[in-house]
């Protein structure tokens, strides 16, 4: 077994993962297999073991419908202070869309029932009246322009000081108005991007790889170790790239 090992720990998969989001895992698992890593993929359901989370090297949260929130909300907040610890301490971790909701200070429903979040975003989420649907394009710094499918009705808000994840280039984003997209504190990116979004979006999927290695292992380089792997990555880069193209030249 490799020296240099990976665990990456999906939160919820069971209710969250309306819109494919695990993927975003398969995705994080073959490019930290082809950088030589040996990867694990666990996953937390509520009332699970909470050192899978004090373990993890990267966490993945996916989208859900309201119950699927109300469904895992007692339990997020129960290992809050932990998920807050870690993201402190700079675990590298993806939340899409519900999750990305109730990682912020609160998410009010259409129903008018308020789910408390974690706080780990300086935001708060209200349920809309209308969907924001369709393919987004946005600027993220140090990244460029990452690509994603939106598919929600909750309007986000970041309060002064929290930093999006990047500028809308085309779609909502957020909430349709501020022109921000997802929010990011450190390590942890939240976004509404679904498709799921690391398939298009490989240079987001190493950066998660690079913090969640630099944290563990004191090394933020990603290495492929022979040639054929290189060749793999290449392959799968150019497929992303033609993904991307496709999804950011259909009208919305």
């Amino acid at each position: 077994m490799s020296a240099r090992g990976l665990r990456v720990v999906q939160l919820y998969p069971a209710e969250m993962n309306i819109y494919g989001d695990q993927g975003n895992a398969l995705v994080l698992a073959r490019r930290a297999g082809l950088y030589g890593f040996d990867v694990s993929v666990e996953a937390y359901e509520p009332g699970g073991d909470r050192r899978v989370l004090e373990t993890a090297d990267v966490m993945l949260g996916g989208g859900g419908q309201d119950s699927g929130q109300g469904q895992v909300v007692d339990d997020l907040m129960a290992v809050g202070p932990v998920l807050r610890e870690r993201a402190a301490a700079g675990v590298p971790m993806l939340l899409v869309c519900g999750l990305y909701q109730l990682f912020g200070h609160e998410f009010r429903t259409g129903a008018g029932d308020v789910l408390a979040g974690i706080g780990v975003f300086d935001a708060t989420t209200v349920a809309g009246t209308k969907r924001l649907i369709g393919n987004v394009v946005i600027d993220v710094p140090g990244l460029g322009h990452v690509v994603g499918y939106e598919n929600h009705s909750g309007l986000t808000t970041l309060n002064a000081g929290q930093q999006p994840l990047g500028r809308v280039v085309a779609g909502d984003g957020n909430n349709g108005r501020d022109g921000g997209e997802g929010a990011r504190v450190g390590n942890v990116v939240g976004t509404y991007l679904h498709g799921p979004v690391l398939p298009k979006n490989p240079a987001l999927a190493d950066q998660l790889l690079r913090g969640a290695a630099g944290l563990r292992y004191g090394d933020e380089v990603l290495t492929t170790a022979d040639a054929a792997m290189a060749a793999e990555l290449s392959r799968l880069d150019a497929v992303a790239e033609r993904a991307r193209a496709v999804a950011a030249g259909r009208p919305r």
